[in-house]
């Protein structure tokens, strides 16, 4: 068996492409138009953009986070009203926010989108009601 032991993967331009730490774990610059190819090999698709760029779970109590990703803190605007802000904001307020809710309510919904905030509202059909929620953002970083 071979062994080809380097700390450096370089482009011929002499840019380092990947990175290899003493402890093995390997570490890829990927840039903004990176794609991947599908299982079949039939299509490829721009890994950067089909990341989620945030996601946050917060309790019943709209007031706390529980678990968060590029998320740098959560305002209780009122009973079942939470905003939402970014830590690296998005290129523009036209990213997508998927959300859902801890149990079944009437309407749950995202608004007041920003490049770095968004609302996320939960409603029982009569009044606003703290639940616990979730959301992920979609889209290009600024």
């Amino acid at each position: 068996m071979s062994n080809l032991l380097v700390q450096n993967i370089k482009h011929t331009n002499n840019t380092t492409a990947q990175t290899i730490d003493t402890s093995g774990r390997t570490t890829a610059l990927l840039n903004n138009d990176t794609t991947y190819r599908s299982d079949s090999g039939a299509v490829t698709q721009n890994m950067v953009q089909g990341l989620a760029k945030s996601f946050i779970r917060c309790p019943q109590n709209g007031a706390s986070i529980t678990s968060s990703f590029n998320i740098t803190s959560l305002t209780d605007v009122s009973a079942g009203r939470t905003t939402v802000i970014i830590a690296n904001n998005m290129a523009n307020a036209n990213y997508s926010v998927a959300e859902c809710t801890d149990e079944n309510i009437n309407q749950s919904w995202c608004d007041d989108i920003a490049t770095g905030q968004y609302d996320h509202d939960t409603y029982t059909g009569s009044g606003y009601l703290d639940i616990g929620k979730m959301s992920q953002t979609f889209g290009d970083l600024a």
